[in-house]
């Protein structure tokens, strides 16, 4: 069975609603990850994406510098499918080895060895298909591990 990106329509607005109508059972696994982001400063922002046809969201982390500048990064991406979240990190090449070295599952540091860079982006992608709150907490110290790269 092929998997289906949903929230293709640019008429409607990803609300809390249409969200859990997409996500069916697992609903309760999203709004608890995304709840859980407010503790590590990270703020979720919807936007329609022309190029993809699709609602994605990113995970913001935003902070100001000690002389007053606005920053922020996208700690991860995000994206909505029939039956699942998908939650799609951006981790830079050059920060591969200390990746490893963050407390992840097993089978998530694999992935982090396996990820293949992005063509001439200086980036592999480390992706994961939201079922439930098992990977919550990996998916959490990612987050952070993601917002400390500037």
């Amino acid at each position: 069975m092929p998997e289906i990106q949903l929230l293709r329509d640019p008429n409607i607005q990803p609300t809390p609603d249409v969200i859990a109508a997409c996500l069916g059972v697992i609903n309760a696994a999203y709004t608890s990850f995304v709840a859980g982001l407010q503790a590590h400063d990270i703020q979720v922002s919807w936007r329609y994406y022309t190029d993809g046809n699709a609602w994605l969201a990113k995970g913001l982390y935003k902070w100001t510098t000690s002389r007053g500048t606005a920053k922020e990064i996208t700690a991860f991406w995000l994206s909505i499918w029939e039956g699942f979240a998908r939650i799609t990190f951006y981790i830079p090449e050059k920060a591969r080895i200390d990746a490893l070295t963050l407390p992840l599952a097993d089978d998530i540091k694999q992935m982090i060895v396996d990820g293949k860079q992005m063509g001439k982006l200086k980036f592999f992608p480390v992706t994961f298909d939201l079922h439930s709150d098992k990977w919550h907490e990996d998916l959490y110290r990612l987050a952070d591990f993601r917002k400390a790269i500037k």
